[in-house]
């Protein structure tokens, strides 16, 4: 198992997998204002495969794809954890920050990247996408692992 939570602990979770997950990085103008920073980090795991203890509030909205989000977020500190999104329902996706372990984290691939600060350099081996990435890329991600 590996786990994670919020900055104040109210929120734990679980995911039933043995590895750490390798993530992406979104650089879209939302993740910017949300994180407070040049991009957000996250990954994708079965939805069925998470499993939550805590006290979350959400927040749907509809992103620049057009798709419906519901945002996950600690009731008490408002750590954003985890989303689901009408697009790929089966899949939820998880904060890579809030890992307990995410020192650890392989980001290899970027996407949005037409809204990347210009400052940031990303890595030459990394996949990286203009705009949104096609799910196949994204369910890919999904199987591979960090270092």
């Amino acid at each position: 198992m590996i786990a994670g939570g919020c900055r104040c602990g109210a929120v734990r979770y679980k995911v039933a997998r043995d590895t750490l997950p390798a993530a992406y990085a979104c650089h879209c103008t939302d993740c910017q204002t949300w994180s407070g920073s040049a991009f957000s980090m996250q990954f994708f795991m079965a939805a069925d495969a998470l499993a939550v203890e805590g006290a979350v509030t959400e927040y749907g909205f509809v992103n620049p794809m057009r798709r419906f989000s519901v945002q996950r977020f600690c009731l008490t500190c408002h750590t954003r954890l985890y989303n689901t999104n009408d697009a790929r329902p089966w899949l939820v996706n998880i904060r890579a920050g809030t890992l307990d372990d995410s020192a650890r984290i392989d980001v290899p691939l970027h996407i949005w990247t037409r809204s990347r600060q210009p400052w940031l350099i990303l890595p030459a081996t990394a996949e990286c996408y203009p705009e949104a990435a096609p799910i196949e890329a994204l369910e890919r991600l999904a199987t591979l692992t960090s270092l």
